[in-house]
Formats: C-alpha cells, sequence, structure tokens
C-alpha cells in the first residue's frame, strides 16, 4: 500500500439539506466530516477530493446549518472506488440561541444514528489545540452514534502551523496529521479512507 498512489477522478457536489428527509438515497458507502468551527474543514474537503472550489468556507464561522453532500471517484490498483462525503457543519462560534442549537443538535444526532451507510466517521482537530472541551464533546458524542460497522478516524489539522518538535510529538502517538500544503499527508489520508473501508 505504500508504494500506491490513488488517482482521484472526478469529484462533484451532489445537494445540502436541512432535514434527513431531505438526504439523497444510499448508493455508496458514506465518509462524515466533523470538527469544531475553524478547524480547517472545507480546506481538507477540497484536498481530499482535489477540487478547490467544492466546499466552501462561510463568512461567519458556525453560521451555516447545512449538510452538504459530494460525490467522488477514487481508483487505486485498478480499483474505482465510489465515495460520498458528507460536510457538516462546524460545531461551536453559532451565534444562535441555545433553543436553536439544541433543536440543530437533535437533528444531527437523528440523522447520523438513522443514516447506517455511513462507514467513516473523520473527526477533524486543531493539532495545536489537541484537547479541547469541544473536540470531547464530540468524540464523546460520535461514539454515543457509533455502530459495529463503522469507525472513528481522528485527523489532526493545521500541522504545518506546529514546531517540529510538537509534530514529532503528536506523530510518535501515531496521529495522522494533514495540512494544505503537505501533499503527502492528503495522500496518506486518502489511503487511510480506502484501507478503513475497504481494507485495501
Amino acid at each position: 500500500m505504500q508504494n500506491s498512489q490513488v488517482c482521484v477522478l472526478s469529484s462533484s457536489f451532489v445537494k445540502s439539506i436541512e432535514h434527513k428527509s431531505q438526504a439523497p438515497s444510499v448508493l455508496y458507502s458514506e465518509i462524515a466530516i466533523l470538527g469544531r468551527s475553524n478547524v480547517g474543514k472545507s480546506s481538507i474537503i477540497n484536498l481530499l477530493l482535489n477540487n478547490k472550489n467544492l466546499a466552501k468556507s462561510s463568512s461567519t464561522p458556525g453560521k451555516t446549518r447545512l449538510i452538504n453532500f459530494f460525490l467522488s471517484s477514487w481508483r487505486l490498483d485498478g480499483v474505482v472506488y465510489d465515495l460520498r462525503f458528507i460536510d457538516f457543519p462546524g460545531f461551536g462560534y453559532a451565534k444562535v440561541s441555545k433553543e436553536e442549537r439544541n433543536m440543530w443538535d437533535r437533528n444531527l444526532s437523528a440523522f447520523l444514528k438513522v443514516r447506517d451507510s455511513i462507514k467513516l466517521f473523520i473527526h477533524l482537530i486543531d493539532s495545536r489545540h489537541t484537547n479541547l472541551v469541544i473536540d470531547n464533546e464530540i468524540k464523546n458524542f460520535l461514539n454515543s452514534v457509533l455502530r459495529s460497522d463503522s469507525k472513528i478516524l481522528s485527523v489532526f489539522t493545521k500541522s504545518d502551523k506546529l514546531t517540529k518538535n510538537d509534530l514529532t510529538k503528536l506523530k510518535q502517538n501515531n496521529c495522522l496529521c494533514v495540512s494544505h500544503n503537505d501533499k503527502q499527508s492528503i495522500e496518506s489520508l486518502r489511503l487511510m479512507i480506502l484501507n478503513s473501508l475497504y481494507g485495501v
């Protein structure tokens, strides 16, 4: 697997939804991407799918409450894999009422519990702040909706902002660190996604 290279054949936006009833039909293995606001989620998605214009950041962090679906086809060692990525709004920073936030949390929880086509949850964590309360809450939340046939993958973003010493410490703990200017780290993430889903 180390010598293999993932080729991103195509990537496209599918739709945005507010409620689980609007979700597209289940046709592909699905990967959910979650993290706190300002963790660099849009950048990572665009790099993963090799299209810089797919996922767009809101000018107001935490404001959007839409769930976005993307479809991407990858080829590895002659085999093509069709993957659907689900981009969830960033947690935290939302200037909304407690009632509205609680309603959103209930909708999100309900969606994840019934969407059994999600086989991989990618939890993005800012590598400069690895033990925030909000990330522990996201981790606990994901564990509460995790099924026996799904997995959680923690990915540490913005690793280019770390000192060499701090980056070494993270990697010594077998943490997957990615950054927008390290193509190899994005390739490693692609391979890990395929390995998690298909064992390749």
